[in-house]
């Protein structure tokens, strides 16, 4: 690859990760006039790894989320959450708030929280 396309992949790299940065800023303040206090990334690993009655967000994403998953019914592949590793991931906050509703539906049987939400967040971007 020449020299001008490495670049232009850099730059595009570095595009989507302050797009990320800037949604998920968008959605932690959300988070925070819903109630959410101070993000925690204990506790949003600790909502990763959590076993609720047999269901885990492990369960189709792995315990490292820089690690491709797959569904657990279906056994599609899911690419990774980590957005170190998926710089698309995070990009988008109709996408943030369907697959929040969605996954803890099915996780924890409930919505999540603001605060698990926020936790979650502030843990996931900084792998």
């Amino acid at each position: 690859m020449s020299d001008h396309r490495w670049l232009l992949v850099g730059l595009l790299s570095s595009l989507a990760l302050s797009v990320q940065a800037g949604v998920i800023d968008q959605k932690l303040d959300q988070y925070r006039t819903q109630g959410g206090a101070s993000f925690s990334n204990e506790a949003g690993q600790a909502l990763w790894i959590s076993d609720n009655k047999g269901r885990s967000c492990t369960q189709c994403h792995t315990e490292n989320p820089a690690s491709a998953g797959k569904h657990a019914k279906t056994g599609k592949a899911i690419r990774p959450m980590a957005p170190s590793v998926n710089p698309k991931r995070f990009t988008d906050s109709d996408k943030i708030d369907k697959w929040f509703l969605r996954n803890c539906k099915w996780t924890l049987k409930r919505e999540c929280t603001a605060q698990e939400k926020g936790d979650f967040l502030v843990w996931i971007r900084e792998l």
